[in-house]
């Protein structure tokens, strides 16, 4: 395979957008090596709250809105744009977004 063919782009204004059946929300796929997936996650009208459990590390970027990230552990987590963490593979947290919320994740590289 070339180079060239490893090169993945994406923007911010992209109209190119996925439901993911399992948060709810609407994802833009950069790249998946099997390994690691990245890419935009946007959440427009969610009410409520979301619990969910990590199937790999996820690290992310808030771009847009907040988050409260309540994990199990107890720590709570207060996200607004600009902010990242790094959460480990099996963390279960319950999240509260204010939307529009978007933000570029990492899943994977444990």
């Amino acid at each position: 395979m070339a180079p060239s063919d490893e090169v993945f782009v994406s923007s911010l204004s992209t109209g190119s957008w996925e439901s993911d059946p399992e948060t709810g929300c609407l994802t833009n796929l950069l790249c998946s090596s099997g390994r690691v997936e990245a890419g935009l996650a946007r959440f427009d009208n969610v009410e409520g709250s979301l619990t969910y459990t990590l199937p790999e590390r996820e690290t992310l970027l808030v771009l847009e809105g907040n988050s409260r990230i309540e994990i199990a552990d107890g720590r709570t987590l207060e996200m607004k744009q600009g902010d990242m963490v790094s959460l480990p593979k099996g963390t279960t947290a319950t999240w509260h977004l204010t939307t529009p919320y978007r933000e570029f994740f990492v899943f994977g590289a444990e």
